[in-house]
């Protein structure tokens, strides 16, 4: 009889690669890693990361996010939305902690929330 391996904490994510284009909605419970194209809605109830080849035209709802690519999107974030240096965002934001990194392009508007009132849905 074989012996029950107990659960281990590793993280759980998905990866879109370089090279897909998905055209709709996209909801996960755990971490994702977008490097191609959505063109639709991402809702992750983990960490969003849009890698610098990735584009997303849409809505986000995340809890965390860190964006490298192109964004032409409505941005809701309920914990922390990280724009790197290579990052291009264009649309109204809402967060509860926004850091942009110098180099990085935010077109668009900011809202601060707190972080139990911003939405994850």
């Amino acid at each position: 009889m074989a012996k029950e391996v107990p659960p281990t904490n590793t993280t759980v994510y998905s990866v879109i690669a370089v090279g897909t284009r998905i055209e709709g909605t996209i909801e996960t419970d755990n971490d994702i890693r977008l490097d191609g194209q959505l063109l639709g809605d991402m809702i992750c109830h983990g960490k969003l990361v849009l890698g610098s080849n990735a584009y997303l035209k849409g809505t986000i709802h995340c809890v965390n996010a860190e964006i490298l690519g192109k964004v032409d999107a409505d941005v809701e974030v309920k914990e922390v939305l990280s724009l790197r240096s290579q990052a291009v965002l264009n649309g109204q934001v809402k967060a509860s902690t926004l850091m942009i990194e110098p180099g990085a392009v935010f077109n668009g508007t900011c809202s601060m929330a707190q972080a139990e009132t911003a939405n994850v849905e």
